[in-house]
């Protein structure tokens, strides 16, 4: 039997199910229940965020209907995700472009496990400090792969997303050009993009947006910070114990 994903958006707890069973317990006996199988992870994460709408239409119009936007991700619905591991990456520029940093904070089961710094730039920019925040989520999404666990990636850059995953095929057909002038930063998006290939089918990557109360986002994003202050080139471990509220306390980037 095909493997299913069942997406419970309104239940005893909403999230995405790997088993009838886990779903069942959601919506059994619970009044308005909403929920939906599907046969693959990746639609039933794309259908996680949004409700379908309805569309509405006057006789007089033409248009056709609209696909609705998914809603961004909160922090429930990021914990309700059934991943061992979840990296959140950012990158940080000042001013823009300027001095910029990265950081990662890596989540084991829901709880903070690791916090990375470092990758400082004397003159970048906000794009090359999240390219790079990317790329490093993505070498460590092969170690965490490589030990049997599940793995999403969470980062607030629509551009960089769609460098890797969308425009990357792309520009590669073409032989790394574009229509219209040359492609920036391709010596962070070209081996960001092969790693991805390779681990493509294996993990997710999602968008978030930033300074929205997501944790995994605004400790990623102190982390640059610090990646900033200290001019930090490696890319190195945050001391530990982590202490989350003084990190929060420092500045934003």
């Amino acid at each position: 039997m095909a493997k299913k994903y069942y997406v419970v958006w309104k239940g005893r707890q909403h999230g995405i199910y790997t088993t009838w069973e886990q779903c069942k317990q959601q919506v059994d006996g619970f009044t308005g229940a909403k929920f939906k199988s599907y046969p693959s992870l990746a639609e039933a994460e794309a259908a996680f965020g949004a409700q379908p709408a309805p569309v509405r239409r006057t006789a007089a119009t033409t248009k056709p209907p609209t696909k609705a936007k998914s809603a961004a991700l909160t922090q429930a619905q990021i914990e309700a995700m059934p991943f061992d591991i979840k990296i959140f990456s950012d990158g940080g520029c000042e001013p823009n472009p300027g001095k910029a940093g990265t950081g990662l904070a890596v989540y084991e089961h829901n709880q903070l496990s690791e916090l990375w710094f470092g990758l400082f730039q004397t003159y970048g920019t906000n794009n090359t400090a999240e390219l790079h925040g990317l790329h490093h989520a993505l070498l460590m999404a092969q170690d965490k792969l490589s030990l049997g666990q599940s793995v999403a990636i969470f980062c607030d850059s629509k551009y960089s997303i769609d460098c890797i995953t969308q425009w990357a095929p792309g520009w590669e057909k073409k032989g790394w050009k574009k229509s219209g002038g040359e492609i920036k930063n391709l010596e962070i998006i070209q081996p960001a993009y092969r790693l991805y290939q390779a681990l493509a089918s294996r993990i997710t990557i999602h968008h978030v947006n930033g300074h929205v109360d997501i944790e995994g986002n605004e400790l990623a994003d102190r982390m640059s910070i610090v990646a900033i202050d200290t001019q930090e080139t490696d890319l190195i471990r945050y001391r530990q114990p982590y202490n989350i509220p003084e990190i929060m306390a420092l500045r934003t980037g």
